[in-house]
């Protein structure tokens, strides 16, 4: 386009010269030398030449410019736009995402002590400090870890799951409560010093049971193959074998892996194997639950509203509230837990159609709450851990920048 424009200005110099030229004497004008030495045709044609071949390159260089800028500029943009892509989703998924990864950290510190929990609850031992240093004799320290593989999976994934339930049967209750009773459960307790009521508890408990029923079909496998994880060596013992011909079975499930015990399991049992006991897993996660998450919001509304702090995930009252679930949960639900542990433990030296005595639920004797100590112990540092964990992530992922 340069080059034309060149051009044409020329001709038209030209045309101007020639004119001026040709009419001056006759119209009595003085002669106009040019404006610019006309240049002969050959030279005007190089000048052409020239002036089109360096517009190409002009051209063709901003055209190279561009396209590098544009490639250049790419990189970064795409990133970006993933980057905001991967906020905005775990914005929108923060529960689950803080829970997953709280759930793990939780897990792993407390470990060793829901180890010497089971071991309690399934054997007789002296006390905590006795179990211990047996476990640490015969098992060494690999012993307080054997069947962490399933726990990390299958804790991971109930409370991710749970949550999520959890957090949308709290609202779904709540705006079934407005609507028929006119009471709004979730302002009432956003509100600056306000205090638990029926409805808060009803709303919290109804929507913890929901989590804890919806939870146990994925649970119930994982925590039998843990907890045979966790009692094969003292199962593989003959004098803890129930029945002549058991030790065969119980010796077979000594020393292995996740996967590994849960196809033994399937091997002796059947796949329905892998639910035994899930009636008793069904109650005991179903109270546990709806108790759990009544403690953790009351002690949380209480503990800010008498603290005098108006935000509700204040630290101090988020650790707490975390470790009063645990205790005040596995004080009501531990009597079934026992039951569930002995039944399993049981069920794991029969074949499959062999008869298995069912176990009782009894509350307040004694053999049922062996191990309700280092239960309570741990659940109050697991939870403790969790929450402060949980409530940080989420609030750090909702105030990340999504733009």
């Amino acid at each position: 386009m340069r080059a034309t424009a060149t051009l044409q200005s020329a001709d038209s110099a030209l045309l101007d010269d020639s004119s001026i030229s040709n009419n001056g004497p006759a119209a009595g004008h003085r002669h106009l030398a040019p404006a610019f030495p006309i240049m002969s045709q050959k030279d005007n044609s190089q000048e052409s030449t020239t002036s089109l071949k360096g517009s190409s390159r002009d051209e063709s260089n901003g055209s190279t410019s561009t396209t590098t800028s544009s490639l250049t500029n790419a990189g970064p943009s795409s990133d970006g736009q993933f980057w905001n892509s991967t906020q905005r989703l775990a914005k929108k998924y923060r529960t689950e995402v803080a829970a997953s990864a709280s759930s793990v950290l939780s897990t792993m510190s407390t470990f060793p002590l829901d180890s010497v929990k089971t071991r309690m609850q399934t054997y007789k031992y002296a006390g905590f400090v006795d179990c211990v240093k047996q476990t640490y004799h015969t098992e060494k320290l690999r012993g307080f870890f054997r069947g962490v593989t399933a726990p990390m999976l299958s804790i991971t994934a109930v409370r991710t799951v749970s949550f999520s339930i959890y957090q949308r049967s709290k609202y779904a209750y709540s705006d079934w409560v407005k609507r028929n009773f006119g009471f709004d459960v979730m302002s009432h307790v956003a509100s600056h010093g306000s205090l638990p009521n029926f409805w808060t508890v009803a709303t919290f408990g109804a929507a913890g049971a929901t989590a804890g029923s919806c939870i146990t079909l994925i649970a119930c496998p994982f925590e039998l193959t843990k907890l045979s994880a966790q009692v094969s060596v003292l199962m593989a013992d003959k004098k803890n074998c129930l029945k002549p011909g058991s030790h065969a079975i119980a010796a077979s499930y000594q020393n292995k892996g996740t996967l590994k015990t849960m196809g033994n399991i399937v091997k002796h049992r059947g796949l329905g194997g892998l639910y035994t006991g899930f009636g008793l897993h069904l109650t005991r996660d179903t109270l546990g639950t709806a108790m759990y998450f009544i403690t953790y919001e009351s002690s949380k509304q209480l503990l800010t509203t008498f603290g005098g702090d108006g935000s509700h995930n204040n630290p101090f009252a988020v650790l707490i509230a975390g470790g009063m679930c645990g205790i005040v949960s596995w004080a009501l639900i531990y009597p079934v837990d026992s039951a569930k542990s002995i039944y399993q433990r049981n069920s794991l030296m029969y074949t499959k159609g062999e008869k298995v005595e069912p176990v009782k639920i009894r509350f307040f004797q004694r053999n049922m709450y062996r191990g309700l100590g280092v239960s309570m112990a741990r659940s109050c540092a697991v939870n403790a851990v969790f929450f402060s964990s949980f409530e940080f992530l989420k609030k750090r992922i909702k105030a990340m920048d999504d733009h």
